[in-house]
């Protein structure tokens, strides 16, 4: 097949969901990477917080989504059923041209459960494909099936798998500045943490920079590799600055107050 579809057990999905993103790829052959807008099996009227109605992330690194900020889920907004370029599609339900899957060398293993996907997408935008959000496409996501929601675990693989991510994907240049930042932003998350009596979420956050230290040389050697295929799969210029935010949005949601997408990025 042209396309692979990537899907959790934990989604369902209505009939024909396939067909309008199927569409969208036939029409565009630059775009190698497709979400459908992600609901709540739950509650069916707000969006999933894995993916919601499409993946951004800032000049720090941090993931967000259309209609998901932090924690904070939105309910459904009109707005938001759109068709859009996006940074990242969740891994919870996605289709990816099967040739770029293969030649890109699909999701790095040295993740898990965890920002594997964006990781995947940026790696695709480097080599100069799209990624999009289908809004014709809705399915619904139950979360949490993997690695539940709130845990110590999923924290440790969250601070750490995006030291793994930037440390991939970022210019040299940045690295230099971004990762002594993320250092204080994520000694401020451990503060957070320790404010509200979550000290077992300190401890991950302590564990994730050690087994960043620890596995700096394999990931160095991961980004050697990956550079390597991405020349192979190239169809164009580098796009990983299009669908960027180039704000903060801890700084936006924390200190401006700005608890939505559509106020952040309008």
């Amino acid at each position: 097949s042209p396309y692979t579809v990537l899907l959790n057990s934990d989604v369902l999905v209505p009939e024909n969901w396939l067909d309008p993103i199927i569409t969208m790829m036939d029409n565009n052959p630059n775009i190698g990477i497709v979400q459908p807008i992600i609901m709540s099996l739950e509650d069916r009227q707000s969006y999933e917080y894995a993916g919601a109605a499409g993946g951004f992330i800032d000049r720090f690194g941090y993931p967000f989504c259309r209609g998901r900020i932090f924690d904070r889920v939105e309910k459904e907004n009109s707005s938001y059923k759109t068709d859009k370029e996006i940074f990242w599609a969740s891994g919870a339900a996605m289709v990816i041209r099967t040739k770029l899957f293969s030649t890109l060398g699909g999701f790095d293993n040295s993740f898990f459960a965890h920002q594997e996907e964006i990781d995947l997408c940026w790696r695709a935008k480097k080599a100069g494909y799209q990624v999009w959000v289908c809004s014709a496409s809705k399915v619904f996501h139950l979360g949490g099936g993997t690695l539940d929601y709130g845990t110590p675990k999923k924290t440790y693989y969250n601070f750490r798998n995006n030291l793994f991510m930037l440390t991939k994907n970022e210019h040299f240049s940045t690295l230099l500045w971004l990762l002594p930042v993320k250092l204080v932003l994520d000694g401020i998350a451990a503060i957070k943490f320790l404010l509200a009596g979550n000290l077992q979420h300190i401890v991950s956050i302590l564990k994730a920079h050690l087994a960043f230290y620890v596995n700096l040389p394999t990931i160095i050697e991961n980004n050697n590799r990956d550079n390597q295929s991405i020349a192979k799969a190239r169809i164009g210029p580098d796009n990983s600055n299009k669908s960027r935010y180039n704000g903060s949005i801890v700084f936006d949601y924390y200190v401006r107050g700005l608890k939505t997408f559509n106020k952040i990025m309008n």
